[in-house]
């Protein structure tokens, strides 16, 4: 970032995809997952976490709303996760989670925003696997946070597309943090990603306009094929390692 803030943003990464992020005033948890390593039958198929959380609901503490881009998949909102949305007192995610969640949901669509404090936040889309597999994955949502005299942050949610990523630049042209989900998740359900691969990921980075980016989504599950260390050397091959910020479960960034 080469703006000026008056108010700069703190994010802190806590494992898997969840992350405290704050801005204007306001603290956000994305997808909360506060559980020990186990198995989590979804039908047919069991998703395994393969380590355990390592900051708990505790040390969160109070936030001023949820981001929660789907509420269908353990690895985005386990049992921990969904105890700790009845304490929150806004969750914002799909439309469809939040008819079924008990927490105080607002369900958005795409581009429609909502304000917390001084906060806006803006439903972004998000495509969980490759075209046409979106009946069978569900939906999801991502999110951008602006506020004034603070950076722009995005918040991609489980996007496995480049071209969601291009609509989200265009209408955002001046994101300053993205928080990319990666991974190259992958299940048998589908042929193919559920999130970004590492290399995705850089190419995301450079649609957005060379942002600040945490990854999250990265380690922690067995259908994640690629860690944070597939993740940092596809931004050393793209030669914009510097943006990466470290993402260390309880350390907090601010930027």
């Amino acid at each position: 970032m080469t703006t000026s803030f008056t108010r700069p943003v703190a994010v802190t990464p806590l494992g898997g995809p969840s992350v405290l992020v704050e801005i204007g005033g306001a603290r956000f948890l994305v997808d909360p997952t506060f559980d020990l390593a186990g198995d989590y039958p979804i039908g047919s198929r069991v998703l395994t976490k393969t380590t355990d959380a390592v900051v708990g609901r505790e040390q969160v503490g109070a936030v001023d709303a949820v981001l929660l881009s789907h509420d269908q998949h353990p690895d985005n909102l386990d049992h921990g996760g969904r105890e700790y949305l009845k304490t929150a007192p806004l969750v914002l995610t799909t439309t469809l989670a939040a008819g079924r969640l008990d927490a105080v949901c607002r369900g958005l669509e795409s581009w429609e925003t909502a304000t917390v404090g001084e906060v806006t936040v803006t439903a972004v889309p998000a495509q969980h696997g490759p075209d046409g597999t979106e009946a069978l994955t569900g939906p999801v949502v991502g999110f951008v946070l602006s506020a004034a005299g603070a950076p722009t942050v995005y918040v991609s949610g489980d996007n496995a597309s480049l071209a969601v990523v291009h609509r989200v630049a265009e209408r955002f042209p001046d994101v300053d943090v993205a928080v990319l989900f990666a991974g190259a998740a992958r299940t048998p359900l589908i042929d193919g990603f559920l999130t970004l691969t590492s290399a995705e990921a850089s190419e995301a980075a450079q649609l957005l306009g060379s942002p600040r980016v945490l990854p999250v989504h990265t380690d922690g599950w067995a259908h994640f094929t690629e860690d944070a260390t597939a993740f940092r050397a596809a931004f050393e091959r793209a030669g914009i390692a510097g943006l990466l910020v470290e993402a260390v479960p309880g350390r907090r960034t601010v930027l």
